[in-house]
């Protein structure tokens, strides 16, 4: 992807902040608010900006606890992979879930209130899925870094 300066910009100042209103974002990259909206809305038509969030603290509306899954997969029953990730979209406790190499098939990022809830997530929700071989659990027990904007120093 070739972006330019003021593109480069305005995808750093929405980044931190998502809130600006066009004539803020305009003064931020220096362009009047009329082309930084149709920059901002050709990002958007073309899948550079995704969606415009809110973040919230998990620990303060309850979900003090976040967990790492390992899970891997009975590879020999049909329609497992699509099966396993039909059944995690619909699941609101999973952050974020990758298909990754390795020991294991995926990654889930997972938030509950307490350990205790955990375990009833896994028996009740993750277990229930037929196609789960197995999980590995880790359980953090504190938050170093957590950033949501992408480095675009590499961009030309």
């Amino acid at each position: 992807m070739k972006l330019d300066r003021h593109e480069k910009g305005i995808l750093a100042a929405l980044q931190e902040n998502a809130r600006l209103t066009m004539q803020e974002l305009g003064d931020t990259v220096g362009l009047s608010a009329s082309p930084c909206w149709r920059r901002v809305r050709s990002m958007e038509d073309i899948g550079v900006i995704r969606r415009y969030t809110v973040q919230l603290d998990p620990r303060k509306l309850g979900l003090g606890e976040c967990v790492f899954a390992h899970v891997t997969l009975e590879r020999h029953k049909e329609n497992a992979v699509d099966q396993f990730e039909t059944a995690i979209a619909g699941m609101p406790e999973v952050l974020e879930c990758f298909a990754v190499t390795g020991e294991a098939d995926y990654l889930l990022r997972i938030v509950v209130p307490t350990t205790e809830d955990y375990g009833r997530f896994l028996s009740e929700r993750i277990f229930s899925i037929p196609a789960v071989s197995h999980v590995k659990s880790s359980v953090t027990l504190k938050e170093v870094k957590f950033e949501t904007r992408l480095p675009l120093n590499h961009l030309e």
